[in-house]
């Protein structure tokens, strides 16, 4: 049975028209109007993309790749609107869909007191239908629309509340470095359109192999292989998209947006693109040795060291960020050595657990009254049980504890890495590993520091003024009961909050999101893991040579789920883990002052970490300082002084004093028209007399 177009484009064009209605008639329907039409598009596209996974490996359905518009036909060249649903897609399209609509649901509870409720759901409406489109191209054209698309929607996501300078800073900050990021990826689809002639998925995939001995001539003497700079260049795009070292530094700023969309950039739409398109692109990368490498040395790197940072922040949600780039890194590292269907089972499984963790964070936040702070905190498992027992199986699942979604896909990457022989793998493999016990530290931290040990705020029951910490940032500044008063002692050191209302569970319409969101967190990786990881579930989606199909070589050694969870019991990445428990259990539980002296002890260490190895800091000097210094000197040097001093000004200058003169000669006597016409008659007939002689 084939897949029906009509059903393909309700489902990426339901989204869609769920934003019109609440971003251009929002104020006609209603806050109820708004968020039911944009949850009803969702969940429409939602339950048609499980039917069209279940078609396409339960129902037998053959891979469906149609063109259904044409943008431009130019000579040989043509650009379509079309759809290619293979496995791949099929399960990018549920993973997107699924946590997109728990998304629209907990915003109700969250965003209920925003002036810009209506907006908000029309942007993150948008947001699905262009990372749909992203994942269902079936060409380069529309990838790139798609691209696009998620990236203007995260400009205007992060900066929603755009009263707020930082928020206005994050989300410039977002689009910029991602223009560097696309510049490449253009260049990589013009390498494609140059090479092969097509922006066509099959046919530039059935063509590849023609990649191989082509060469791009960048100097006289100088010739690159053709394949390696395409991979490159495309690759350059998903580390803009997907947030890889050196082009990191929007992801832990976006969290000026609201939670809810914080959730969804991490989780499910921008970045994971870059993994997924490095994943659709699989038939080139398998062409170089030199772009694997380079993947899998940038994922590495991120893996563990953005990863570090996560360990000193104090900010509930951007703890989650740093390992939201840490977990990045970790596909990248798959995708480098061509685990690509490591790299894609990470990436769904993360995204359910990643999800889940930033919204039980906006419920922390929600129940502390926007206090984002986690030194602020504690003792709130008693208030929040449902909130607390969600985020640790989202905690545990990050980790890898056995038997947890994480924990089938982690482990498969780190074991994908030991068994590569690719150039840098013994890097890779210590970053990754050493990634898990970073992993486990700061993510054990901020459940203790959040949930449990003694209460680090005071309920007053009166409506004193203080000076708030607002992650709504909007009109809650007139509601005394939201507003913080932090403490100090005698060394300067914050003691306690004062808040105005003793925390309390989160609404259903934010339980209910988590609640789902932990299920799969604990089941779909032993679901998943055999026919994802070692079996040929993804078919042709995607291409590994034999000789780099490490997965391959792995499961050889696997047998069920249940053997393999009971396994990882006794490997090094669950007794690093472990270690990490131990360490913050005895910290956080029975010694806390012991953290203040351990960070003391290795000052020098916590201000690298602090600074973010000061990447921000040298990209503000270097090229934001840089290129407004440049700015005006080329203003100065060229516009000013060339181009309007002599060029405009100065030829401008040299007509009027020409025109002047000449103006002077024509005085209007005629006794002076007849002199100047007797003078050159008589200059006249002596110029011909000289030249007789």
């Amino acid at each position: 049975m084939e897949l029906s177009t009509s059903i393909l484009l309700t489902i990426a064009l339901a989204p869609l028209v769920g934003c019109v209605l609440a971003g251009f008639f929002g104020r006609f329907i209603g806050r109820a109007g708004s968020h039911t039409v944009t949850i009803l598009g969702v969940a429409v596209a939602c339950g048609l993309s499980f039917y069209v996974l279940y078609q396409i490996t339960a129902g037998g359905a053959p891979v469906y790749n149609q063109n259904i518009y044409t943008w431009f036909d130019i000579g040989n060249y043509s650009a379509h609107v079309g759809f290619m649903i293979d496995r791949l897609t099929a399960m990018m399209m549920v993973v997107v869909t699924f946590v997109s609509l728990l998304v629209h649901i907990y915003t109700i509870g969250y965003m209920a007191e925003d002036p810009g409720y209506q907006r908000f759901f029309s942007y993150i409406s948008l947001f699905t239908f262009s990372m749909l489109m992203l994942v269902m191209s079936n060409n380069f054209m529309q990838l790139f629309f798609g691209w696009e698309a998620v990236g203007l929607v995260s400009y205007l996501l992060i900066g929603f509340w755009y009263k707020r300078p930082t928020a206005i800073f994050a989300n410039l900050k977002a689009f910029l470095v991602n223009r560097v990021g696309d510049f490449g990826f253009l260049l990589g689809i013009a390498g494609v359109l140059y090479f092969l002639g097509t922006l066509d998925y099959a046919t530039a995939f059935a063509a590849a192999p023609t990649l191989a001995g082509k060469t791009l001539q960048i100097t006289q003497n100088t010739h690159w292989d053709a394949a390696t700079v395409i991979c490159i260049l495309l690759f350059i795009g998903a580390m803009g998209k997907s947030a890889q070292v050196p082009l990191h530094v929007w992801l832990p700023d976006s969290m000026e947006g609201p939670t809810p969309i914080s959730a969804l950039i991490h989780a499910a739409t921008m970045v994971t693109a870059g993994i997924f398109m490095v994943a659709r692109m699989s038939p080139f990368f398998e062409l170089s040795e030199t772009a694997l490498s380079f993947v899998m040395i940038i994922g590495a790197t991120g893996a563990l060291f953005t990863g570090l940072i996560g360990i000193v922040q104090n900010d509930i949600k951007r703890v989650v960020a740093y390992s939201t780039l840490s977990q990045l890194g970790y596909m990248t590292v798959a995708l480098g050595v061509s685990a690509y269907a490591g790299a894609v089972f990470h990436l769904m499984t993360h995204a359910f657990f990643k999800a889940l963790l930033f919204l039980g964070a906006g419920s922390v936040i929600i129940a502390m009254h926007h206090e984002q702070d986690m030194r602020y905190m504690g003792g709130l498992r008693k208030y929040m049980p449902i909130t607390w027992i969600t985020m640790w199986i989202g905690s545990l699942a990050l980790c890898g504890v056995p038997f947890f979604a994480g924990f089938y896909s982690k482990d498969a990457i780190i074991e994908a890495v030991g068994e590569s022989h690719r150039a840098g793998a013994s890097y890779a493999y210590f970053c990754v590993m050493a990634g898990a016990f970073v992993t486990a530290l700061y993510t054990f931290r901020q459940m203790y520091l959040t949930f449990h040990g003694k209460e680090r705020f005071v309920v007053v029951h009166d409506h004193g003024h203080g000076h708030g910490h607002d992650d709504h940032g909007h009109a809650h500044a007139d509601h005394d009961e939201h507003h913080h008063v932090s403490h100090k002692d005698d060394h300067g050191h914050h003691e306690q909050g004062i808040m105005h209302e003793t925390p309390k569970e989160s609404p259903w319409v934010v339980t209910l999101p988590l609640i789902l969101l932990a299920i799969p967190s604990v089941i779909v990786g032993a679901l998943a893991v055999k026919p994802m990881l070692f079996g040929d579930w993804f078919g042709s989606a995607i291409h590994v040579n034999e000789a780099n199909n490490v997965l391959g070589e792995l499961g050889k050694d696997f047998d069920t789920w249940l053997t393999a969870g009971l396994h990882g019991f006794g490997q090094l990445p669950f007794w690093l883990v472990a270690a990490a428990f131990a360490i913050q259990t005895y910290i956080y539980l029975f010694n806390p002052a012991l953290a203040d002296r351990i960070k003391n002890a290795l000052k020098p260490i916590y201000n690298v970490l602090n600074h973010k190895y000061w990447f921000d800091a040298v990209y503000y000097i270097v090229f934001a300082r840089g290129g407004m210094a440049l700015g005006r000197a080329l203003w100065k040097g060229g516009d000013a002084t060339i181009i309007d001093g002599v060029l405009i000004n100065g030829s401008a200058s040299l007509v009027d004093r020409i025109a002047g003169g000449v103006r002077r000669l024509q005085s209007g006597y005629l006794y002076h028209y007849a002199f100047a016409m007797i003078l050159g008659l008589i200059l006249l007939l002596g110029g011909y007399w000289l030249v007789g002689q």
